[in-house]
């Protein structure tokens, strides 16, 4: 095993948890804000990732770790943050977490209110999706810490999910106001809100609901600023083969930018030292040019699939994004030879910085999975310092520091026990729980 010196060179200081921590999205944004966290992550490749960029990770189940590990979690923690897995919320699921919305809040009352937790825990196993009860884990750790000697509650609370969501943030935010019941006097001024990352320098459009809440004394919590204009869904529909193709709207009214395209991102990204960018494929006459066809079907048909141009932000990046279509012909669309994203590129639209050492299996879904870090900077940022994030924070986040296969052999111990084996029962509960989040 680790010895305590070296366990504790890698743990001291970490202030922020992330639960369901994924690749490090929220993560990789702490690291650029210069704020250490400490991720819970049960699927075995993304903590190979997180390992291999330098990441401090335990390899565990987020239940497990609240219910018989809670005394792992460094004391100087302060900070709880988190995705819980969004499938069943998600509009690209089937939707039974949606339905379940009002079930869901009733289960928030139920665990502030002081109900028996194993009544509630087998009236959550009867949800139709039992992943919809992961949006309850934030809660129980808060309540976990708030009840555990020799613990005190988290300063500052940091959640995100999709937008279906947003009705439960808002529950979140009422009770946390109120310090009532379990949550025994503990109170926080509390917003939330959804946010479209291409409003924050992110090429892709994508909608986020977030929930920021924070101990009392350090004033309102002010709602972020944006920085880019927001992408037009619903622009006129284009013909692949007219000769405007690749065209941009080029409105830059205002102080704010205009939203960041691919081609932008990819060919700044690869002209980056030592990047392992290489999209010469997606260049004609020098320039990048090219688009992309959707994987999902839209408006009820699943063979009406999107596109998007070059000169717009990618569509939202899921698990699937392996799976998007990316042409440079636009002469005979249906005989064109279409391309792939590789994992370095579709980690740039997510704003992951170029060389980020993806590891193990599954990478696009790793990479959809992930919270973009460019919008962890700007929650976290404004959570903990109640501003947004430098222009030299954001121009150093485009490139991840080499990492030593010593301290990733060192990370691998700490997460995962000696040889990589963790401790016994760390993975009893659900299986299916790092499944596409998009």
């Amino acid at each position: 095993m680790n010895s305590p010196v070296t366990q504790l060179r890698h743990l001291d200081g970490v202030r922020i948890l992330d639960l369901f921590a994924g690749p490090g999205g929220l993560d990789v944004a702490a690291h650029f804000l210069g704020f250490k966290s400490i991720g819970i992550e049960w699927d075995r490749n993304a903590c190979e990732t997180r390992y291999a960029a330098g990441l401090p990770t335990i390899h565990a189940d987020v239940s497990v770790m609240r219910t018989s590990r809670f005394d792992e979690i460094p004391k100087s923690v302060d900070v709880l943050a988190g995705g819980p897995p969004c499938q069943s919320f998600s509009v690209a699921g089937k939707g039974k977490g949606r339905r379940a919305l009002n079930e869901v809040k009733e289960f928030i009352h139920r665990l502030v209110d002081g109900d028996d937790e194993a009544r509630i825990d087998e009236d959550l196993r009867a949800l139709d999706d039992s992943r919809t009860a992961l949006v309850l884990e934030p809660l129980r750790w808060l309540l976990k810490a708030i009840e555990t000697d020799g613990r005190d509650p988290y300063k500052v609370i940091v959640l995100e999910q999709v937008p279906a969501a947003l009705p439960l943030w808002e529950v979140y935010a009422k009770l946390l106001r109120g310090g009532e019941g379990r949550l025994n006097g503990v109170k926080y001024e509390a917003e939330c809100w959804q946010l479209k990352t291409e409003q924050f320098g992110i090429p892709q459009t994508r909608t986020r609901a977030v929930l920021v809440a924070r101990r009392p004394g350090h004033g309102a919590i002010e709602p972020l600023e944006t920085t880019h204009l927001p992408f037009d869904l619903h622009r006129g529909k284009r013909n692949t083969s007219q000769p405007d193709l690749f065209s941009a709207d080029s409105d830059t009214s205002g102080s704010k930018q205009r939203w960041l395209s691919m081609a932008d991102a990819l060919d700044a990204a690869s002209k980056l030292k030592g990047s392992p960018l290489d999209p010469s494929r997606l260049r004609r006459g020098g320039k990048m040019k090219f688009f992309v066809v959707s994987n999902y079907g839209s408006g009820g048909d699943p063979k009406n699939r999107g596109r998007r141009l070059s000169s717009e932000p990618a569509f939202t990046v899921t698990g699937k994004i392996s799976r998007n279509r990316v042409y440079t012909s636009t002469e005979d669309y249906e005989a064109a030879r279409s391309d792939r994203f590789t994992i370095p590129e579709s980690g740039v639209l997510q704003t992951f910085p170029h060389n980020f050492p993806w590891s193990g299996s599954d990478q696009a879904q790793q990479v959809g999975n992930a919270v973009p870090p460019r919008l962890g900077m700007h929650v976290l940022s404004r959570a903990l310092r109640g501003n947004a994030p430098s222009d030299d924070e954001l121009a150093a986040s485009v490139t991840w520091p080499h990492v030593p296969p010593t301290t990733t052999a060192e990370l691998r111990v700490i997460g995962c026990g000696d040889q990589g084996q963790c401790p016994p029962d760390s993975h009893k509960v659900t299986r299916s729980h790092r499944k596409s989040a998009p």
